[in-house]
């Protein structure tokens, strides 16, 4: 055990202790004008503490039982967002929460990420490498990821519904889809984004008014926002409007720790959670937000570098879904408090407040550092099989 321990990818382990330190501050700073989240920077810190344990212990368990057993830990996943239906929470709108003992809340959507990625793996990795074929391949892995789709859109869970699609996408382009393909993607993309963007001007009021009805205007608000942004109302600009402003008013440094005069007016909405970039943009300025992002890049960069060193398709496939993950969830939250992108529920990884979302990233970096251990194993398996 303390040999495996030792081939850990420590720079990786150093850089989520980084990461523990600037949202156990951040979180501690954004939740000052609301004494009713007294507590969340503690609990920040502890959910760090259980999340290095689940990496040490995930990075010994060894990551191809995973990939064996992918059906019915995928069975499992489904059957978990089935029953949120009639046992779970409702939470801002969304009943995507199961209420655990202790006030704590578990989203089975945020677990649901990385099976996906663990049974698209294995579903990616019997052609070991060679183009992807369209009916055997890419058709099956699809159904495998539009069902989980369509039961979190429903909660509704647009965020996490968006996330399985683009990590699934991300894998596909990794495992060798051809290029016919590819454009063959692309196209039904980009025909589908201009047939919803007419057709949501066009039948705009009848939308509003059916989403209204279904108590869904939230949805409305978010896409006329960012379609129609001078149509809409300021109430539902108040979110994107404010985010940048505070943002810009950071300038290079920012106004300070703890100091930030619109978060602490209660301006910027979930500055715990979802608009923590903002309190970072307002109180450490371009600087501590240049500093966050490289943060980010160097934890893809160390992720790369260990899929690239994978003999297992499998494993490059799993760190290369996971990195896409990050990537995108680190771009849409940032993007949507700048109005480069629509208003979603998606946090920012290892920075928001949120206990399921950090473990189940503390997770996936416990699977990477499994990959990373236990390449050895799969070689002389590879040469005893021939």
């Amino acid at each position: 055990m303390l040999r495996k321990w030792k081939q850990l990818d420590w720079q990786l382990m150093f850089l989520l202790m980084l990461f523990m330190i600037v949202s156990t501050m951040v979180v501690h700073s954004s939740i000052i004008p609301t004494p009713e989240f007294k507590g969340y920077d503690i609990r920040t810190a502890v959910f760090y503490v259980v999340g290095f344990l689940v990496v040490l212990g995930m990075s010994l368990i060894d990551y191809r039982d995973l990939l064996k057993y992918s059906a019915v830990i995928y069975g499992i996943g489904l059957l978990l967002i089935v029953l949120v239906f009639f046992v779970g929470a409702e939470v801002n709108g969304a009943k995507s929460w199961f209420q655990l003992p202790g006030g704590l809340l578990f989203q089975p959507a945020e677990l649901l990420k990385i099976i996906l990625i663990i049974v698209t793996a294995r579903m990616l990795g019997k052609r070991k490498g060679e183009p992807l074929q369209f009916r055997a391949d890419i058709i099956p892995a699809s159904f495998v990821v539009l069902i989980p789709f369509i039961l979190v859109l429903i909660q509704p869970d647009l965020g996490n519904a968006i996330i399985y699609l683009v990590v699934f996408v991300g894998m596909l382009w990794i495992a060798g889809t051809r290029y016919k393909h590819v454009l063959i993607g692309i196209t039904t993309v980009l025909a589908v984004l201009i047939i919803f963007v007419t057709v949501f001007n066009t039948f705009n009021d009848q939308i509003k008014q059916t989403l209204e009805e279904q108590d869904r205007l939230h949805w409305y608000q978010r896409i006329n926002t960012f379609l129609n942004p001078a149509e809409a109302s300021s109430d539902d600009r108040h979110q994107s409007g404010y985010a940048l402003i505070a943002i810009g008013t950071g300038g290079l440094s920012g106004d300070g720790f703890m100091q930030g005069e619109l978060k602490n007016n209660k301006f910027i909405p979930y500055p715990y959670s979802d608009s923590i970039f903002v309190v970072i943009g307002e109180e450490f300025g371009f600087l501590g937000s240049a500093f966050v992002l490289l943060m980010y890049f160097y934890l893809i960069y160390r992720m790369l570098r260990i899929a690239a060193s994978c003999h297992d398709k499998r494993g490059a496939y799993i760190i290369i879904g996971i990195a896409t993950m990050f990537i995108f969830q680190v771009y849409e939250n940032i993007g949507m408090m700048i109005g480069l992108m629509p208003i979603t529920g998606i946090t920012l990884p290892f920075i928001s407040y949120g206990g399921t979302s950090l473990l189940i990233n503390m997770l996936c970096i416990g699977l990477i550092m499994s990959i990373k251990l236990h390449q050895d194993k799969y070689v002389i398996e590879e040469i005893e099989n021939g």
